[in-house]
């Protein structure tokens, strides 16, 4: 009975180590083709941006580039906030303003691979967003933790702002319990007023 317990031990040591080289293999390849994906997406702005090409509304089409200098974060938004965009994106939120219109505009993105540096974000902090036309400038205000059915986030401000969403806590294994957000201000251009709609916080 001895023989066998240390073998079944033995068999159970060697099966979730397997299981654990297996799930790293996949987080792994998940973060290579998110890599690729953001290369090309940002080779296929700076085309766009040398023509100054206009920016065409659809859904999964290349918005613009968020940057975060301080932060040395440089990524690519695509339009929209579906599981395959996030997958290896930063997606615009479809019922809120464009960063180019008044309003507050919001963007999700994934803790790992993309938004995991907002951990680090501090009040002051500059956030811009390029178009192929412009560079839209914004300092962060604050940051809130809420929970994800809390839309109120979204919400119209006095001013146009722009509002970062993510899974927190950052170190949380598998489906997080609430939102990061982060609140930055429009600095230039000139500030003007719109309304936003409020939609659920989606997963990141």
């Amino acid at each position: 009975m001895k023989a066998l317990g240390a073998w079944l031990a033995t068999f159970i040591e060697f099966a979730l180590l397997g299981l654990g080289l297996a799930c790293v293999g996949v987080y792994g390849y998940s973060m290579v083709e998110a890599r690729i994906v953001q290369r090309d997406q940002r080779a296929r702005f700076e085309r766009a941006a040398a023509a100054k090409a206009p920016y065409v509304a659809a859904p999964g089409s290349l918005v613009g580039m968020l940057d975060v200098p301080r932060l040395r974060m440089s990524l690519p938004v695509i339009e929209g906030d579906d599981d395959r965009t996030l997958k290896a994106s930063v997606g615009h939120l479809p019922d809120t303003p464009m960063p180019w219109q008044a309003g507050n505009s919001a963007m999700a993105g994934h803790r790992d691979g993309l938004f995991r540096p907002l951990k680090g974000v501090a009040v002051g902090d500059e956030i811009t967003f390029r178009t192929t036309t412009e560079a839209i400038r914004y300092r962060v205000t604050r940051t809130t933790i809420v929970k994800p059915d809390d839309v109120s986030v979204l919400a119209p401000r006095s001013r146009d702002t722009l509002t970062l969403i993510t899974c927190y806590p950052f170190s949380y294994v598998g489906p997080a319990p609430q939102r990061f957000i982060v609140h930055a201000e429009r600095i230039s251009p000139t500030p003007g007023t719109a309304a936003a709609r409020s939609v659920r916080l989606p997963e990141s």
